[in-house]
C-alpha cells in the first residue's frame, strides 16, 4: 500500500526521520498536537488569570467554620456558596480545548451573579 501522508506529534527525531527517508510524502502535525502548540500563548494567559481569580476567592474555610455551629436557613445557604465557590477552585479543564480560567470565571461570575440577586430581593449590600 503506498503512503500517501504521515501524521506524527512533531517531534525532531520524527521529521527528520520523515524528511530523509519519505521526502516525498506530505507530513503534517497531529492536530491536537498543532492546536495545543498554537494555544501556548493563550494557555499561559489562562493559567496566569485563573491563578489570580484564586487568590481573590480564598478564605472560604473561615467563613465555613463561622457557620458550623448555625442550622438555620441562612447559614445553610451560606454554606452552599462555600461549597459552591470550592467546587469551581478544583475544577480542572484540559487545554487547549477547554481552558481553566475562562470555565472558573464564568462559574464564579455566576455565583456572584446570584447572591447579587439574593442581595438585591433582601435589600441589602452584595458585598462579595
Amino acid at each position: 500500500m503506498p503512503v500517501k501522508g504521515i501524521i506524527s506529534d512533531g517531534q525532531k527525531a520524527i521529521r527528520a526521520a520523515v524528511a530523509s527517508v519519505m521526502a516525498s510524502v506530505p507530513h503534517q502535525l497531529c492536530q491536537i498536537h498543532y492546536l495545543r502548540d498554537a494555544a501556548k500563548p493563550i494557555v499561559e494567559a489562562d493559567r496566569h488569570a485563573a491563578t489570580q481569580l484564586k487568590a481573590q476567592v480564598r478564605g472560604i474555610r473561615p467563613i465555613e467554620r463561622a457557620l458550623e455551629a448555625r442550622r438555620d436557613q441562612s447559614a445553610q445557604a451560606a454554606r452552599d456558596y462555600c461549597l459552591a465557590v470550592r467546587s469551581s477552585l478544583t475544577d480542572e479543564r484540559h487545554p487547549p480545548l477547554d481552558l481553566p480560567g475562562i470555565k472558573l470565571h464564568t462559574r464564579l461570575s455566576q455565583i456572584h451573579a446570584s447572591l447579587s440577586l439574593v442581595a438585591q430581593k433582601r435589600g441589602s449590600d452584595p458585598t462579595c
